[in-house]
């Protein structure tokens, strides 16, 4: 999983504005400190989204202090990100990875898309091209 801190503050006209330390193009703000967590994870996989569409690194999640709170990323858009920064740090193209999935280029693109719903085995599938193992975890809700 992706755990990213997020940065609550209140603003001068009474809205509570999450940001987050580690991707700064990361913000969103609510009514309140629920509403502004509830919209958090979507900030923050939009600003994801940008640097996969600019094809810049993502930035490394620094561990939460005590005290500070973290927003987790969906489980689809981790994978997707994982795979995305897998590929970055092995320097594979789509093309290559389309190659040792045996499918069409447009299909990589489909899964590092994090608006198009991919189906968990593909993202699997490219996980292991890349060497690297999907995980799930379930948790008590808090």
């Amino acid at each position: 999983m992706m755990h990213y801190r997020v940065v609550l503050k209140r603003a001068s006209n009474g809205t509570v504005v999450a940001t987050f330390p580690d991707v700064p193009e990361a913000h969103t703000a609510g009514n309140d400190e629920a509403s502004a967590l509830a919209r958090a994870p979507d900030a923050l996989e939009t600003a994801l989204a940008i640097y996969v569409d600019q094809r810049r690194d993502l930035p490394r999640p620094a561990r939460p202090r005590k005290g500070q709170r973290a927003v987790t990323l969906p489980p689809m858009a981790a994978a997707k990100l994982a795979i995305y920064q897998a590929m970055r740090d092995q320097g594979v193209t789509q093309v290559a990875l389309a190659r040792r999935l045996g499918c069409d280029p447009k299909d990589v693109r489909r899964l590092l898309d994090l608006m198009h719903r991919s189906r968990l085995d593909r993202l699997e599938a490219a996980l292991a091209a890349l060497g690297k193992r999907l995980v799930i975890e379930v948790r008590d809700a808090a």
